[in-house]
C-alpha cells in the first residue's frame, strides 16, 4: 500500500463514523481556538501599549525625581522636589548635551476649570513652548503656547480636544475665557486627539505656561521645581548619547559624587516597552498554558477514539497481514487516521479562532491580533498531537498477530 492509498484509506476510515470523528475533532478545534484567541489578545495588549507609549513623543527621555525618606520611611519613586528650571534649562546648552534635540519642563495637578456655569476637572499642566515638539503633538485649531506666553507669564491655555467638548460643547472653544483653578484665562488653541497613555488621558488636559502654573495657580513647592523634565534626543542611534549627556549634567548640577545613587531617574520609552511587553508576555503565556490543557483533552480523545477503531477492525487488520501487510504499513495506516483527526480539528480551529478574533474585537473593542506565523503553528500542534496520541493505538494494531485476529469475535 503506498502513501496515496494510505491516506484515501485513512480519509475513509474517518468519514466511515461522522459523528464520533466530529465530537474527537471538538476537542481539537477548541483548543486551538483558545489558544489562537488568548495569544491574540496578548499581541492586540502589545500593539496597543505600544501605540499608547510611542504616542508620548519620538525619542523621548522622561527624567523624575527620587523619592523621599520621612522619619525612615521611604516615599515612593518622585516624591522627592529634586528638579529644577534650572536643570531643565541647563540641558538645551548645545555645548553641553549635543544630542538633545528639545526639552520640556512639567509640572502637573488636577486643577477645576469652570466657564459660563459649566465646571469640569482635569489635569493642568504647567509648561513651556517646546513641549509641543518633545511630545509629539500638534492643535487642531488655534495655536499652542509661544516663548512669550511663557516669559510674560500670559494667562493662556491650551486645552485638550476632550477638556473642550466638556466645556463648551460644539462651539469654537478659541478665543473664549476659561477659568483654571480660579485663574481667569484665554483658551488659545485645542490640541489635535491623542489619546490615552500610561501618563494619563492626553485628551482631557488643560496646558499653560509654567510660569502661571507655578506661581498663579499650584504655588507652593511648584515655584521652584518641577515634577518632570521631558527630553528629546536627536535620533534613535542618538538615545544613548543623550541619555549619558543627561545623567552626567543632572549628576553634576546636583552636586553628587556617586553616580550609583542619583536623586532622579532617567527612563526611556524602550525600557518602559519592555516592561509593558513583559508583563503582558507573561500573563499570555500563562493564559495560553491554561488554554492548551484543552489541546491536552482533545489529544487523549483523539487517543481513545483510535483505540476503539483498532478493537472494531480487529478482524481487518488480520486480513491485511495475512495478505502480506507489514507492522510498518499497519501502523502507519492508523497514524494518518490520527493525524487527518487531528489536522481537520486544527482546521477547523483555526477558522473559529480567526472568526472568533474578529467578533470578539468588536465586542471588547480591544484589538485581538491573529498571527500568520501562530497560525501555522496551531495547524503544525494540531497534527503533531493527532500523530503523538495515535502512535499507542497504531503500535497496538501493528503487534497483532495475523491468526489472532482473524479468529476475534
Amino acid at each position: 500500500m503506498n502513501w496515496w492509498e494510505t491516506v484515501r484509506t485513512g480519509y475513509d476510515a474517518v468519514r466511515a463514523h461522522r459523528l464520533r470523528s466530529a465530537l474527537t475533532m471538538l476537542g481539537i478545534l477548541i483548543g486551538i481556538a483558545a489558544v489562537m484567541l488568548t495569544v491574540g489578545l496578548g499581541l492586540g495588549a502589545q500593539a496597543t501599549i505600544g501605540a499608547q507609549i510611542n504616542s508620548l513623543g519620538s525619542n523621548l527621555l522622561v527624567v523624575t525625581p527620587g523619592s523621599t525618606t520621612t522619619n525612615g520611611v521611604r516615599g515612593g519613586q518622585g516624591s522627592a522636589a529634586t528638579l529644577t528650571m534650572a536643570d531643565a534649562t541647563a540641558l538645551t546648552d548645545e555645548q553641553v548635551a549635543p544630542d538633545v534635540a528639545g526639552v520640556a519642563p512639567t509640572v502637573q495637578r488636577p486643577g477645576s476649570l469652570a466657564v459660563a456655569g459649566t465646571n469640569w476637572t482635569t489635569s493642568v499642566v504647567g509648561t513651556t513652548e517646546d513641549w509641543s515638539q518633545v511630545r509629539a503633538r500638534t492643535v487642531t485649531n488655534g495655536r499652542f503656547l509661544s516663548a512669550d506666553d511663557v516669559s510674560g507669564k500670559a494667562a493662556v491655555v491650551v486645552l485638550g480636544s476632550t477638556t473642550a467638548a466638556e466645556l463648551f460643547g460644539e462651539e469654537n472653544a478659541v478665543g473664549r475665557t476659561v477659568t483654571v483653578s480660579g485663574v481667569p484665562m484665554t483658551v488659545v488653541g485645542i490640541l489635535d486627539p491623542g489619546g490615552s497613555s500610561p501618563l494619563g488621558d492626553q485628551d482631557d488636559q488643560a496646558v499653560v505656561p509654567i510660569s502661571v502654573a507655578a506661581e498663579r495657580i499650584f504655588g507652593g513647592t511648584a515655584r521652584g521645581t518641577v515634577q518632570t523634565i521631558f527630553v528629546q534626543a536627536e535620533s534613535t542611534e542618538a538615545l544613548s548619547a543623550a541619555h549619558q549627556e543627561v545623567s552626567s549634567l543632572l549628576l553634576a548640577m546636583h552636586r553628587i559624587t556617586d553616580p550609583t545613587a542619583p536623586d532622579f531617574t532617567i527612563t526611556t520609552q524602550q525600557s518602559i516597552l519592555d516592561i509593558a511587553n513583559s508583563i503582558t508576555g507573561a500573563l499570555t503565556a500563562v493564559l495560553s498554558g491554561i488554554a492548551g490543557i484543552s489541546l491536552l483533552v482533545g489529544g487523549i480523545g483523539v487517543m481513545n477514539i483510535m483505540l476503539v477503531s483498532v478493537t472494531e477492525r480487529i478482524r481487518e487488520i488480520g486480513l491485511r497481514k495475512a495478505l502480506g501487510a507489514t507492522p510498518k504499513v499497519i501502523r502507519r495506516q492508523f497514524l494518518v487516521e490520527a493525524a487527518v483527526l487531528g489536522l481537520a480539528g486544527g482546521i477547523a480551529g483555526v477558522v473559529v479562532g480567526v472568526a472568533g478574533s474578529a467578533a470578539l474585537s468588536n465586542a471588547i473593542g480591544q484589538p485581538i491580533v491573529v498571527s500568520p506565523s501562530a497560525t501555522l503553528m496551531a495547524l503544525a500542534v494540531s497534527i503533531g498531537i493527532g500523530l503523538l496520541f495515535g502512535v499507542y493505538p497504531a503500535s497496538r494494531a501493528a503487534r497483532l498477530a495475523p491468526i489472532d485476529a482473524l479468529r476475534s469475535e
